[in-house]
């Protein structure tokens, strides 16, 4: 894991470097407006990470594991799949999450599917897809969507 960290700072550092080297101005400008979307960013990400360390804080490793773990069979699996589904949580902070889940006895399905929703479905922004697409493809995407990344929470489940 320290390798795959390292090498990607590393590409982004020469890309950085290969940027300045083509334009100086524009990429300082992008340095800028780098800077200013991850400021904007930064409460809501400290917010979620408070909430998430409380939750992990209060709620005890048993449960965690009674509720999405091994034993909860599908149910569990599919309550974690819904609750993926609603929830907008940037997919930067449900790594971590993710592997705090992990570690706390719930199962690589159950993760696997909860990533997979998060980042598959978008209930939050499914009146702007109705808008785009219409009621019947904005219904077919996600629900389409749901059923495939139950399909993958469960491969993954099988493979590792």
């Amino acid at each position: 894991m320290g390798a795959t960290i390292i090498l990607i700072n590393l590409a982004t550092l020469v890309c950085l470097v290969l940027a300045f080297y083509k334009d100086r101005r524009k990429a300082r400008q992008s340095l800028y407006e780098a800077v200013k979307a991850f400021i904007r960013i930064l409460p809501v990400v400290f917010i979620i990470i408070i909430l998430i360390g409380l939750l992990l804080g209060f709620v005890p490793k048993e449960l965690i594991a009674r509720i999405i773990g091994e034993q909860a069979g599908f149910g569990g699996l599919l309550g974690v799949a819904l609750l993926g589904a609603v929830l907008h949580i940037p997919s930067l902070i449900s790594y971590p999450l993710a592997g705090s889940l992990l570690q706390s006895g719930a199962s690589v399905t159950a993760v696997a599917a909860f990533i997979t929703t998060l980042t598959m479905i978008g209930l939050v922004t499914i009146p702007l897809e109705i808008k785009e697409l219409g009621k019947k493809m904005a219904f077919l995407r996600n629900g389409l969507s749901f059923l495939i990344a139950l399909t993958i929470a469960l491969l993954m489940g099988l493979i590792l």
